[in-house]
């Protein structure tokens, strides 16, 4: 009887692990972002619940991966993942603003994503198609945090009939700041109510930092931090404040009160729509979903015809970051690996998988988007050709926030800098009451360059 038992349960051991070879464990893998069905980002939460998870798991039978999604405000998202990350758990994947990459880094709670993943990271054929700038998304100190997602670019935006009735070409390209002041000046003097809109003061909020005055920095030739340090009221500080002068200081070039006004970005908008602005510096955004001829908040069904798009100069030709002759700004979210990941090296297998050509294809799900790929990019971005403009021309020479837990201090600094030169105030002065306020925010002169 004892023979038979052992008999039996040998005989059941062999049938269910195959040839006496022991069964392989399954390994459970886990995806967190702030998106949920029916919600807060619907349509990325159906992406990884319907091809991520189920193709994944097609070519890795033996992992199951699960999907942690949340539908909360950005912040309180951030806070959720921060306790996760500080108590060495959570998900494997994680979706996090780029902004949050060097605070996050700084404080441990992720590391490059080469040291998580492996030798496999460096290798990855995905990183020939990212351009080194929009990398720039997940990098912090040089090294890679994070996968950048989708992003975005800032260009001008100009009314070709405006322009023609004051005698300025159709295809305009600007290759200096004065040739901006320039364009406006004739604009007003053909009637045009407001010929230059650029962000400015706190009631545009981060729009004035993106829109406004960061991308004037690199075209002065300096980021707003670089090498450890914040840039106070260097010269090219001083240049950029000087530029706002040169549009809201008395010349008629820009509306002031505009500036100021609660919702005076919408009204921005509306102006522009309506003919009343001639030159607007904003992001892809406005095109895609503010004049988008059908569905947008100021739609302009004349769109494709009357507006055009150009990059925005550096000051002059080769003065910008990188010596560069145009600059722009971006934003964006990264997906980073969780360092303290029981499976780091499926887990990167995972993120790898989620960047693929294929499955950035499918996230956009048969819209005109602009991704992170650049072969992505040249496939779905042909019927849109301002899309193709700034994925082609405008994210090879991108910059980025920094990532740091200061920086929306920071930015609050610059909009309240910009809202003094409007109301009237030197660009010295604006510069240098900026400079005070920056040191009170980042631990004093030490972390202040210029």
């Amino acid at each position: 009887m004892r023979r038979a038992l052992i008999a039996l349960f040998t005989a059941l051991a062999l049938t269910s692990c195959g040839s006496g070879t022991p069964a392989q464990e399954s390994t459970t893998l886990r995806i967190a972002a702030n998106a949920i069905s029916g919600g807060k980002n619907s349509e990325s939460a159906d992406w990884i619940k319907k091809y991520v998870i189920p193709e994944f798991e097609k070519s890795h039978p033996n992992v199951h991966v699960l999907f942690d999604a949340s539908g909360v405000d950005d912040e309180q998202y951030k806070t959720r993942i921060a306790l996760d990350l500080k108590s060495r758990r959570g998900a494997d994947v994680i979706d996090i603003d780029g902004i949050w990459v060097g605070e996050f880094a700084q404080a441990g709670y992720i590391k490059p994503l080469a040291e998580v993943g492996g030798p496999a990271v460096d290798s990855w054929e995905g990183w020939s198609q990212i351009p080194q700038a929009v990398q720039g998304l997940g990098i912090f100190d040089g090294k890679k945090y994070g996968m950048p997602q989708g992003t975005d670019g800032r260009v001008l935006f100009y009314n070709k009939t405006l322009f023609k009735k004051a005698g300025l070409p159709e295809t305009w390209q600007p290759r200096s700041w004065q040739e901006i002041i320039d364009a406006g000046t004739k604009l007003k003097a053909s009637g045009v109510p407001v010929p230059i809109q650029i962000n400015a003061g706190t009631a545009m909020g981060e729009a004035t930092t993106m829109q406004g005055v960061l991308p004037l920095l690199t075209g002065a030739g300096a980021e707003i931090y670089s090498g450890g340090k914040w840039t106070g009221a260097s010269q090219a500080m001083k240049d950029v404040l000087g530029f706002y002068q040169q549009i809201y200081g008395g010349s008629g070039l820009g509306d002031p009160r505009l500036q100021q006004e609660a919702k005076g970005r919408d009204k921005s908008f509306a102006e522009f729509a309506s003919g009343k602005i001639g030159i607007l510096a904003e992001s892809d955004y406005f095109w895609r979903s503010v004049i988008e001829p059908k569905a947008g908040v100021a739609p302009m069904q004349d769109r494709d015809t009357v507006v055009g798009y150009a990059k925005i100069p550096a000051k002059q030709p080769g003065a910008g970051i990188r010596g560069q002759d145009f600059v722009s700004m971006s934003g964006g979210a990264v997906r980073v690996l969780n360092p303290f990941s029981q499976n780091p090296k499926l887990a990167w297998d995972l993120l790898a998988f989620m960047h693929s050509a294929a499955a950035t294809k499918s996230q956009l799900n048969g819209q005109a988007r602009i991704s992170s790929r650049t072969d992505v990019n040249n496939e779905v971005l042909g019927v849109d050709p301002m899309l193709k403009f700034v994925a082609d021309q405008v994210l090879p020479i991108t910059a980025y926030r920094p990532g740091l837990a200061v920086y929306p201090q920071v930015s609050t600094a610059l909009q309240e800098a910009t809202a003094e030169v409007v109301s009237g105030k030197s660009p010295d002065q604006a510069a240098a009451a900026y400079q005070t306020k920056l040191e009170g925010l980042v631990g004093g002169a030490a972390n202040v360059s210029g």
